[in-house]
């Protein structure tokens, strides 16, 4: 709307930019056009304001098809006012040029006459179709129906209307028609959706027996796997067993050849040390049988007294350490008796001793 400005006998006129303004005084335009900004009079001023911008008019009107069956359409109508002269002629759009308010409803009468028009078109064409087809192609139809109707309106072009674009939303049959006819196609989703539901079943079943006889057969694979495995064991264990009995018999074998070998060492060592045992006592008897030769043969020479002095000597040399003496009759009677003891046993050896050695050489 303008914006008007009240002074003392004068008012000033501020236009917008999608408002055409014509100024009348004495019945001649004094001025006219788009965004004007003027003083008049008030009294003598006649202002009509024609707004040109685009507008949008919702529509919802109902319909009969050819089945007898009422629909609601949802469309909405870009319009404006294409002639703003011829539409101020045609039309009532003066305004108060104290107040810039309109006289009357010069809007409500366009928005009348196209959803009169457009309804009248939109009636037409449904009439003759029946609701399953209207649902199903009306939107298009429709609109076509409508945009071309209105484009070619003759009462509309002679009031300076032209329609810029006819958008149909929806056709609505009634909640119960709406229904009935959702409910075949719901069924049939619904029959699908069984049909989905039990073929995911039936898959589901499938891939179960699929996964158990999968699980079946690995059982079956790790059960051939672990006899494999305990005859492998078993041939394993037997193999350690010949190998470990081998390396004991060699072992073993090692061990007896090594004790025969020890045996015939410690056995050749025993010979020959009883060889030289023997051999040493040999000729130790040898050496000692010729002293006792040579010592017989040296004492064959002498006398009794010489022979007694000699005994005293190793009857001394056998005697132990003596510190004090003391000689008693019967110390000194047992001394005489070892003493003749003595001189018999070297007579008497020193004879065995003599006879021995000349029956040696004999």
């Amino acid at each position: 709307m303008a914006d008007i400005s009240r002074r003392p006998f004068l008012n000033h006129l501020r236009g917008t930019p999608t408002g055409y303004v014509r100024y009348l005084r004495g019945g001649a335009v004094r001025r006219e056009g788009v965004g004007l900004s003027f003083w008049y009079r008030p009294r003598t001023a006649v202002l009509s304001e024609v707004p040109v911008d685009d507008r949008e008019l919702p529509l919802l009107f109902h319909a009969r098809t050819a089945d007898f069956q009422d629909v609601a359409v949802q469309a909405t109508i870009t319009y404006r006012i294409a002639d703003p002269v011829l539409a101020a002629t045609r039309l009532d759009f003066g305004v108060d040029p104290e107040n810039g308010a309109w006289r009357a409803s010069p809007l409500d009468q366009v928005a009348g006459m196209i959803t009169e028009t457009a309804q009248q078109y939109a009636a037409e064409l449904l009439a003759g179709e029946p609701l399953a087809r209207a649902l199903v192609d009306g939107v298009a139809q429709v609109r076509d129906r409508v945009g071309s109707g209105l484009a070619g309106d003759p009462r509309l072009a002679q009031t300076g209307l032209a329609v810029v674009g006819v958008r149909v939303v929806a056709i609505r049959p009634e909640p119960e028609m709406e229904k009935a006819l959702r409910t075949p196609t719901r069924e049939q989703v619904q029959t699908e959706a069984d049909r989905a539901t039990y073929g995911r079943r039936a898959l589901a079943v499938e891939q179960e027996r699929r996964i158990a006889e999968n699980e079946l057969q690995n059982k079956i694979e790790l059960a051939r796997r672990e006899e494999q495995l305990v005859v492998q064991r078993g041939a394993n264990e037997r193999r350690r067993t010949t190998e470990e009995a081998a390396v004991a018999r060699i072992a073993a074998e090692a061990e007896g050849e090594r004790l025969r070998l020890a045996a015939d060492t410690e056995a050749e060592r025993t010979r020959i040390e009883a060889a030289a045992r023997a051999e040493a006592v040999r000729v130790l008897g040898a050496a000692e049988g010729d002293a006792e030769a040579a010592k017989v043969a040296a004492l064959r020479g002498l006398d009794q007294p010489a022979l007694v002095v000699l005994a005293v000597r190793d009857l001394a040399a056998h005697l132990p350490e003596i510190g004090a003496l003391t000689i008693t009759p019967d110390l000194l009677t047992q001394a005489v008796g070892r003493l003749a003891g003595v001189g018999d046993a070297a007579g008497g050896t020193a004879g065995g001793a003599a006879g021995g050695t000349a029956g040696g050489r004999a």
